[in-house]
């Protein structure tokens, strides 16, 4: 989840204290990146307290689908050794990607990703603009998207998936309905979003709420490339605790997966009752009322959900403990796996992830504190962990791509952290 977050352009900020981004308002202190970055996105800083959870691009045809989907995470790590904050090993992804159909039902992607014992998953060696919280990326029109956390979403751009510049954010201003469905809402920050691509358009989902309030709605907007036009908002798709309402669950965190039918299928959630999932239309609107519970801690500390679907498992990727609490932040993450969209979910013991189940994937190493919050990005034959960790010297949040891989049981190997 977004831990909420709070971003100021020039200075530091602190929220009222309290235990991560559950449902109890966390304490944050944020530090600005230097007067022109343009992402709207700070970093934590001090011991204790925690921090929340694109576009310019050679012309690609309208309506063309991006070359990679992002889906989710891996399972079972022991982390290489990580190199200094802010570099990564030298592994070179696909330099130039190409706008290609997402795989299409009974294309599996048992190729993807392969593990090599010889060639263990690294980190990649990233630069420029990398401040990041709950960040998901694509690839498109020659070039990559990221999106994030940050002031009206944050959004930037690479050619090569290691140099990241800063762009301009979705919104220029909170829109008016932010206040209206979430009337504690203030600012312009926006949580955790997720950008997907079916029915012929890309399609982001956000998160709009309030620290320690499950009153939260899941924003929607759409637009036809991602290196033309703008985006159109198209207001709340999904909210929760709504008055009337008393819903044990927090409409935050977003991802889209589609099934092997290509329909797509909406995840979300944090602490309370855990991960959900609703259906979608090909416009990207609920269809119907079912909510399919996927995992859950009992109302403890589970949120950030993200599936992707590999050689005839989905595999669903979640954030465990305090994502947002500085130097003392526990985030870390896990997996577990089912032949069926729906679930059950069980990790590689065979517990059920609606029993609190979850393999390890990523948790701190080196000079990296508290990974979490991931997607996974599809490209050609290769897959990446993209996620955001702390420097364990400062608390500062960053963006953070690892190789990623699947050993021969089918189970997620990450480099990181």
């Amino acid at each position: 989840m977004p831990c909420p977050h709070l971003r100021t352009v020039s200075f530091v900020l602190l929220a009222a204290a309290s235990t991560h981004c559950t449902g109890k308002a966390p304490t944050h202190a944020f530090v600005a990146e230097p007067e022109g970055a343009g992402d709207g996105m700070t970093d934590s800083v001090a011991p204790a307290f925690p921090m929340a959870g694109g576009e310019p691009a050679p012309a690609q045809p309208s309506g063309t689908p991006p070359s990679t989907e992002m889906v989710a995470p891996t399972a079972l790590v022991t982390p290489t050794s990580p190199a200094p904050a802010g570099t990564g090993a030298t592994v070179p992804p696909v330099s130039d990607p190409v706008a290609t159909t997402p795989a299409a039902p009974g294309a599996d992607r048992c190729d993807v990703g392969v593990y090599d014992p010889n060639n263990p998953p690294q980190s990649l060696a990233l630069s420029g603009s990398l401040n990041a919280h709950d960040p998901v990326i694509v690839a498109a029109g020659g070039s990559y998207h990221f999106f994030s956390t940050g002031n009206g979403i944050s959004v930037k751009t690479s050619p090569d998936l290691l140099n990241w510049s800063a762009g301009a954010p979705v919104f220029a201003s909170a829109p008016a309905w932010f206040q209206q469905l979430v009337p504690g809402y203030a600012g312009r920050s926006v949580w955790a979003p997720d950008v997907s691509y079916f029915g012929g358009q890309y399609h982001l989902y956000y998160a709009v709420s309030t620290f320690g309030s499950n009153r939260s709605c899941i924003g929607h907007a759409t637009r036809a490339d991602l290196d033309a036009g703008e985006w159109t908002d198209h207001e709340a798709a999904f909210c929760s605790n709504q008055p009337g309402q008393n819903d044990n669950y927090n409409a935050i965190d977003p991802n889209v997966v589609l099934d092997e039918a290509g329909s797509p299928w909406l995840s979300f959630g944090s602490f309370w009752s855990g991960i959900k999932m609703i259906h979608l239309d090909l416009n990207g609107d609920r269809v119907g009322t079912e909510l399919i519970d996927l995992a859950s801690r009992g109302g403890g500390a589970i949120e950030g959900p993200f599936i992707v679907r590999r050689c005839g498992y989905y595999y669903l990727f979640v954030s465990f403990d305090a994502c947002c609490q500085g130097l003392n932040s526990t985030y870390n993450l896990r997996v577990g796996r089912s032949p069926t969209l729906s679930g059950p979910y069980v990790d590689r013991a065979g517990t059920a992830m609606m029993n609190g189940g979850g393999t390890l994937v990523l948790q701190k190493g080196g000079d990296w504190i508290a990974p979490g919050h991931n997607a996974v990005l599809f490209d050609g034959t290769r897959a990446y962990n993209v996620y955001h960790a702390l420097t364990a010297t400062n608390g500062a949040s960053m963006l953070r791509i690892s190789e990623l891989v699947w050993d021969s049981d089918g189970w997620p190997i990450s480099g990181g952290p």
